[in-house]
């Protein structure tokens, strides 16, 4: 027995070892690196083809630069070249990316304070939906270059002009998702504050629009990615600096490498304000959780 004790002994464990001594990854910790290397494989399977495609560092007869003549693009964008250099682009890009986040920024302020009362109301209040709902409905169809010729008229060649586009552009569908949220919320709830004594305006408080916030945060979801797209085609003619402006002056250049890098960029924008989205949904949402863990 000693002998056999002795030889399970001698055999180190883990949590013996030095350095493996830190615990196992946790569970939600392996699900988030899961989730990562999920959403890098696509986009790299995507770059490595590109890139093997394009053997002379461009396809379609030089008219589609190679991943790799993108990245050095960028580099230059972002950073400047070194010694003396007559690139117009060089050193501009987080400018260029401010301007364009902060249009976006209060565009979709502006379109939040205006479309989630108005939601609210559509799905809440019949005499509210009648009058508001079919004059939303005859306007949402319309796309945002539509609407850039009176944008120009009205608001000129200025930031205005593209921060109205903006708003206007996620404007719909955030409103149509508050008024379905505002119209799903269980009529259970309704009854019960109702013989509580609640009032109407309590119950839009309390009640209707904490059950409507899952669609509320569907549409801020929505409504945000048609804001870098408004951005993007309010700058190409509306206004004259961000991240739009440059990826249609690099295109009438001939510049392909730096319109590559501006779209990556816009993509990288738009999916880190997604993220940002997401995760204040979690936090205001956290009562959800709550809720289906005692259920």
């Amino acid at each position: 027995m000693s002998l056999s004790t002795g030889h399970m002994d001698s055999k180190p464990s883990a949590s013996r070892v030095p350095g493996l001594t830190s615990p196992v990854l946790s569970p939600a910790a392996r699900r988030n690196l899961r989730q990562i290397v999920l959403a890098v494989v696509l986009p790299a399977i995507v770059i490595a083809i590109w890139q093997m495609a394009g053997k002379d560092g461009s396809l379609f007869g030089g008219v589609l630069p190679t991943p790799d003549r993108a990245w050095r693009a960028w580099k230059i964008w972002a950073f400047g070249s070194t010694g003396l250099s007559l690139n117009p682009y060089s050193g501009t890009w987080l400018a260029n990316l401010l301007f364009s986040a902060e249009r976006v920024g209060k565009g979709f302020l502006a379109a939040i304070l205006v479309a989630v009362p108005v939601g609210l109301a559509i799905g809440w209040n019949r005499i509210a939906s009648g009058a508001l709902d079919p004059t939303v409905q005859l306007l949402r169809p319309i796309p945002i270059t539509a609407w850039l010729p009176f944008s120009i008229a009205v608001f000129g060649i200025r930031d205005m002009g593209a921060i109205f586009l903006i708003a206007l552009g996620a404007f719909y569908p955030i409103v149509v998702n508050t008024a379905q949220g505002a119209r799903d919320v269980e009529r259970n709830l309704i009854r019960a504050a109702m013989m509580m004594g609640a009032g109407r305006w309590t119950i839009l408080r309390r009640v209707v629009l904490p059950a409507s916030l899952p669609s509320i945060f569907t549409g801020l979801r929505i409504g945000l990615g048609i804001a870098w797209t408004a951005v993007i085609v309010a700058e190409m003619v509306a206004v004259k600096s961000g991240l739009g402006y440059v990826l249609w002056d690099a295109y009438y250049v001939g510049r392909m490498d730096v319109v590559i890098a501006d779209m990556a960029t816009i993509g990288l924008l738009g999916l880190l304000s997604d993220r940002i989205i997401l995760l204040i949904e979690g936090w205001v949402l956290k009562w959800r959780r709550l809720q289906s863990f005692h259920s």
